[in-house]
């Protein structure tokens, strides 16, 4: 049985935060899904939005 990969915060802000690549190229590298990283950047842009 897998277990999921837990991200920090801090990690996910520096990936969230890349603006020189796409996200697909991002989940290239990162070896991550680009999915994942749509989400994080609408968590992320929801917090700040509310000042959290």
């Amino acid at each position: 049985m897998n277990k999921r990969t837990q991200y920090t915060a801090e990690y996910k802000v520096t990936v969230v935060l890349r603006e020189e690549e796409t996200v697909a190229e991002i989940a290239a590298t990162e070896g991550l899904n680009p999915v994942m990283i749509s989400r994080w950047k609408a968590e992320f842009l929801e917090r700040v939005s509310h000042g959290i």
